[in-house]
């Protein structure tokens, strides 16, 4: 269960906890797909995606999504949620290239926020905490914000 955040506790420049995922793996995607009913090729087929230049299949956006919705909610229940928007800046390839070593890995995500403004409105506490998700190259999918009401 998520530990209680307290509006008194969160200040501008608050940094939530860092949320690495679990490797992305086609396991991920096919569950995700049966899931969301997205069983576009780009996420599945490897013969469909180079027929774009791309050398493997990404992961659904929405998915990426949902992994960092999680780490917004492993921090703030759900419940204190007012409204979360994404910007996608990157396509996710469930295969990260780590060019030092010069090896192939599962990708990770990293997703990172901090608290860009606080305010009460209508007797609500209030913050608005600006996210962004990286792999582990540091190559950003996305960015966004979420609003919670704090206790």
């Amino acid at each position: 269960m998520t530990k209680e955040v307290y509006y008194k506790d969160v200040n501008v420049g608050t940094e939530m906890p860092s949320f690495t995922s679990d490797p992305i793996n086609r396991t991920h995607l096919v569950r995700y797909a049966g899931a969301s009913g997205d069983f576009n090729p780009l996420h599945h087929d490897n013969t469909f995606t180079a027929l774009f230049g791309l050398p493997n299949v990404i992961a659904h956006g929405m998915l990426i999504m949902g992994i960092t919705g999680r780490a917004i909610t492993n921090w703030i229940p759900q419940k204190h949620l007012k409204k979360y928007k994404v910007r996608f800046s990157g396509m996710t390839d469930p295969m990260d290239l780590n060019d030092a070593e010069n090896t192939t890995k599962r990708a990770t995500l990293t997703v990172k926020g901090k608290v860009a403004k606080k305010w009460e409105e209508g007797g609500e506490k209030l913050i608005e905490c600006e996210i962004e998700t990286a792999d582990a190259n540091g190559n950003v999918k996305i960015t966004g914000t979420f609003v919670a009401a704090l206790p």
